[in-house]
Parts: C-alpha cells; sequence; structure tokens
C-alpha cells in the first residue's frame, strides 16, 4: 500500500470482483468470445492461458469495458465495466506506441486521471502517489525518462506504477512477461504478488502452462469458451 493511499473499498465479500454470464463476441462473423462464464473472488490471482486467437484479449477488453459482448452480462464488483475506475489494464507491448513523446512520470499520471477528473492539473497529493509508486517499483531514477527508451521489462514495471496510483481493484495484464529474460520476468511476478497481496484480484494471460501452473493458484484455459477453470 503506498504512502497516503486508501485502502481499497471495502465491497461486501460476498459479492464477486468479476461476474461474466454467458458473455458472447463476435467481430462480423468471426466468433471471439462463446457463452464465457466466470465468477472471480476479491484477491483471486488467475492466469488466462490459450493460444493465439483465444479470445485472452477480447476477454480482457470486456471486463475493462472496452468492448461490448453481444451476448451475455458483465459486472465488475457488482456495477457493469464502465461504472468503474477500478481496473487496472495492462495491453500486449506490442500495441503499444513506445514513440509517443511521454515521460515514465506522465504514463503513471494517467492512472490517476480517474481520481482528478479530466482536464483538471495533478494536485500535490496526485503528484505525491505517482512519486510513491515508482519508488514501490524501483523506477523513480527513470521518473523523467521517455517510456520508449527503457527496456521491456522497465516498461512494464512503470505500467505496474500506474495501476498503484490508480489504486486499482482489478489488474488485468496481457501477456506481460512475453519477450522479458528471466530476471526481469521474476521481478513482475515479484510486483504482481505484492499487489495481490493487498486484496486486488488479478488476471494474467500468458501461453505458458508450466509458467502459470507455478505461479498462479487459479488456471482458465480458454479457447473461445472457457475450457477449464480451477486450480492448476
Amino acid at each position: 500500500m503506498l504512502p497516503g493511499q486508501k485502502h481499497p473499498v471495502q465491497h461486501d465479500v460476498t459479492m464477486p470482483a468479476i461476474e461474466l454470464q454467458k458473455v458472447s463476441v463476435r467481430y462480423d462473423q468471426t466468433v471471439a468470445l462463446d457463452s464465457v462464464t466466470l465468477r472471480l473472488n476479491r484477491g483471486d490471482r488467475v492466469a488466462v492461458v490459450g493460444p493465439n486467437g483465444a479470445g485472452k484479449s477480447t476477454l480482457f477488453h470486456v471486463i475493462a469495458g472496452v468492448v461490448r459482448p453481444q451476448e451475455g452480462q458483465v459486472r465488475i464488483y457488482g456495477s457493469g465495466p464502465g461504472g468503474h475506475i477500478c481496473v487496472g489494464y495492462v495491453p500486449q507491448r506490442k500495441v503499444i506506441d513506445w514513440d509517443f513523446p511521454v515521460t515514465v512520470t506522465d504514463v503513471v499520471m494517467m492512472g490517476r486521471v480517474g481520481k482528478m477528473g479530466f482536464l483538471r492539473w495533478p494536485s500535490r497529493h496526485d503528484r505525491d502517489v505517482v512519486r510513491a509508486a515508482l519508488d514501490e517499483v524501483g523506477m523513480s531514477a527513470f521518473a523523467n525518462r521517455q517510456i520508449g527508451e527503457l527496456s521491456g521489462g522497465q516498461q512494464q514495471r512503470v505500467f505496474l506504477a500506474r495501476v498503484l496510483a490508480q489504486e486499482a481493484e482489478l489488474l488485468l495484464m496481457d501477456e506481460p512477461l512475453t519477450g522479458l529474460d528471466m530476471p526481469s520476468q521474476e521481478v513482475i511476478l515479484s510486483l504482481i504478488d505484492r499487489i495481490q497481496r493487498n486484496g486486488v484480484t488479478v488476471m494474467v494471460a500468458s501461453h505458458d502452462l508450466n509458467q502459470a501452473s507455478e505461479q498462479f493458484p487459479l488456471i482458465l484455459l480458454l479457447n473461445r469458451s472457457v475450457i477449464a477453470f480451477g486450480p492448476p
């Protein structure tokens, strides 16, 4: 927990963090998700495993409110996805424009927009939260560096700092370990573990079933529909 940060909102413990009921998504005539039903509790840590095209990114987009399903219902702590600012979403690195001229501090401050409101200047408290988040992930020394100048592991640490600054209750990371060397992977997994211990629900997409079974207490096997869900 960051200095000056409030604990995540204490929802009714019987209320699921994520609840999907028969969610289906189609892009033109292509089925991306087919009748997906899923329930996660607060503080669950889940690896979402499946091949390319299995719908992992689409599932995250649905939970984050980026994509609206054609069928089914999505509830995040009892609200629709658009009704929450608690979702911290880290997309695949390949879809991010690393040439965009923003600094590390700018990226982390984006996590405060939901608290500040659009078109408002950051307060002293916002700046303190951002500095504390960067310190938490060991990236304070890079605060003024352009985000594209960092290594892949450093970039993922910055995005985790953004999630901390956002005070997110739900973390979605789409293949965050792809392309990282083993020491960088271990750092990211350690930070995810620390975030989850604060009661944050964590979902991480992966291709690596062996690593997922070693690092996560719950695995969701997805191939457009739910193949299996439970302990490894």
